[in-house]
């Protein structure tokens, strides 16, 4: 018998290794979100030592959000070829040693380089909490078991932005980058200690290397191109002709999509109008948290003056009242309607950043942390409403599929909002090569507008 087989685990640990196998994919998780949202309160800082503008900082964000979106669709591959302890143990160690030399980097180029290596080892390790609780603990026990993994993944984005401050002040930029090591590094020893082997694998069947290569190659000409708007003079030509092959691999990846025997990316589903509506849905809710997210550090510290731990704790009473909605409205979601849930988490968000449009130069920190409560309070209300709204119409034959259309989704809208509100930041009035108020103001602006043209779609899905 297998040390690492379930009947191993079980003689060696009882009935405590299947919660031992939880917090291993728990600190894979914590540590892929804490690394998304802990270098937004060091790129003030990243700027000032480069000497480069917010227009390239903003990589260091995108890319590493691109990257994980893309990878996180191969995930399902490498779960049935190679299983979840091998899978997770590679992509943590993998995971660590960018972290570190990421750290050490010499040039913003380095250092976005490394960005989206964690990214791209981060879209890999995401999706593993929810599939290991679905293969190792019984039906009676999985609601309770999603509700503990869901609170220690919504605490990672509450703490990010305090543990970069803190770092950022106390001792330097690069530390952000080191944060997540040894988390990486500690769960690469417990994936190797108590994660299962799996029972039986599918048979072998072909990864969509193509269909990858297509939608990598659509979301970084798609990127690139929003990144070259920002100095227009003198590119047009390039910038048309990059959108335009942007849209031609996008064709040929629907193309593909369509044909493929184990696709990427089930495109029948999107035919369904309630799952489209949900997808158009999930992607601004990834432009609101992932927009706001990146926006929230940079404008208090770049237009009122902020120190980087005053940013983080600013974002520290946000991420308390997201974790305490989050499962509220998940009870919710199970009794009221996914569509009336949903408009009610947009209209919330869109006063948020109306109000943070609206915010004086000298608005206070109360202020600023409660308009930034209202958001995280709209974000809870439309995660889970969106996610039983998409998935509960769906045969269980389609539920691993849509899960995963539907968290890309996600992630997509997040890459494209911040790109978008990086673009209207630069765009924005500029004082000493720095981004003023009012630049800032048109970028909560966008955000808002972009949030509630979601409501039309939502509107639609009659669920």
């Amino acid at each position: 018998m297998h040390h690492n087989s379930i009947e191993g685990l079980t003689a060696r640990y009882g009935e405590r290794w299947r919660w031992l196998a939880l917090v291993t994919v728990v600190l894979g998780t914590m540590a892929t979100v804490l690394s998304a949202t802990v270098v937004n309160v060091a790129l003030h800082d990243i700027m000032l030592e480069f000497g480069i503008r917010q227009g390239q900082v903003h990589w260091l964000a995108t890319g590493f959000i691109a990257a994980m979106t893309t990878t996180m669709l191969a995930s399902a591959w490498l779960l049935d070829r190679f299983g979840v302890r091998v899978t997770l143990a590679v992509a943590m160690a993998a995971f660590t040693v960018i972290s570190i030399v990421g750290g050490f980097a010499h040039t913003p180029e380095q250092l976005i380089a490394a960005r989206i290596g964690q990214g791209a080892m981060a879209g890999l390790m995401q999706p593993m909490g929810m599939y290991l609780v679905f293969r190792i603990f019984p039906v009676e026990r999985r609601g309770q078991v999603m509700g503990i993994y869901g609170m220690g993944v919504i605490l990672a984005p509450a703490l990010g932005p305090v543990l970069g401050g803190f770092l950022v002040d106390q001792l330097n930029w690069r530390y952000v980058m080191f944060a997540p090591a040894p988390v990486t590094l500690l769960g690469v020893w417990m994936a190797w200690r108590f994660l299962p082997l799996p029972r039986k694998r599918p048979p072998h069947y072909p990864f969509d290397l193509l269909g990858l290569l297509l939608l990598g190659t659509t979301i970084a000409l798609t990127l690139e191109t929003l990144n070259r708007m920002q100095s227009w003079s003198g590119q047009e030509s390039r910038i048309v002709l990059q959108a335009l092959l942007a849209l031609g691999f996008l064709a040929a990846f629907v193309l593909r999509e369509r044909k493929a025997r184990h696709p990427l990316i089930n495109i029948q589903l999107l035919r369904q109008p309630v799952f489209l509506c949900a997808t158009l849905g999930a992607m601004a809710l990834g432009l609101a948290l992932f927009g706001s997210t990146y926006l929230i550090p940079l404008f208090v510290q770049t237009a009122l003056g902020f120190s980087a731990t005053e940013a983080g704790l600013l974002m520290l009473p946000a991420g308390v009242v997201l974790g305490i909605v989050f499962p509220l409205a998940g009870r919710l979601a199970d009794k009221r309607s996914a569509r009336s849930l949903v408009l009610f988490g947009i209209g919330m968000f869109a006063l948020s950043a109306v109000l943070f449009a609206l915010t004086g130069e000298y608005a206070g920190f109360a202020w600023l942390a409660f308009w930034a409560i209202l958001g995280r309070i709209g974000i809870g209300f439309m995660l889970p409403a969106l996610s039983t709204g998409a998935l509960n119409p769906l045969s269980p034959e389609q539920l691993g599929a849509g899960s995963s259309t539907i968290n890309f989704a996600r992630q997509l809208g997040g890459a494209i909002g911040v790109n978008l509100v990086a673009l209207t930041i630069e765009f924005g009035e500029h004082r000493s090569g720095v981004p003023t108020y009012e630049a800032f103001a048109s970028a909560w602006w966008l955000v808002a507008i972009f949030v509630a043209l979601a409501a039309l779609p939502v509107w639609r899905m009659r669920v």
